[in-house]
């Protein structure tokens, strides 16, 4: 009876909010497949190859489409930490939006 308990209660501790840093981290990987269309192009000349050129271009369809990524950002983090986010997803030094 009392493993049982102890099963139990591990269960319930693993749906418990996560820390902050560990939902921002989650949150933020969850936004950026949001971005409809991203990618880099390079393009250039050498005496070797003539024009040179390359595309490197990523598509996703996201069921969060249309939403904007901060809101869903801040709804994200708090529904998993029962906190904010640190700062808004917007003045993050690595957000790419």
């Amino acid at each position: 009876m009392w493993r049982a308990a102890l099963v139990l209660a591990g269960l319930v501790a693993a749906c418990g909010p996560v820390t902050r840093q560990d939902a921002e981290r989650e949150c933020y990987s969850r936004v950026q497949k949001m971005r409809p269309v991203s990618g880099e192009a390079r393009f250039g000349a050498n005496s070797q190859r003539g024009l040179v050129g390359e595309i490197d271009l990523t598509l996703s369809m996201s069921s969060d489409q249309g939403r904007d990524p901060s809101q869903v950002y801040d709804s994200c983090v708090y529904q998993k930490s029962g906190q904010l986010p640190s700062q808004p997803l917007y003045t993050r030094p690595d957000w790419k939006g």
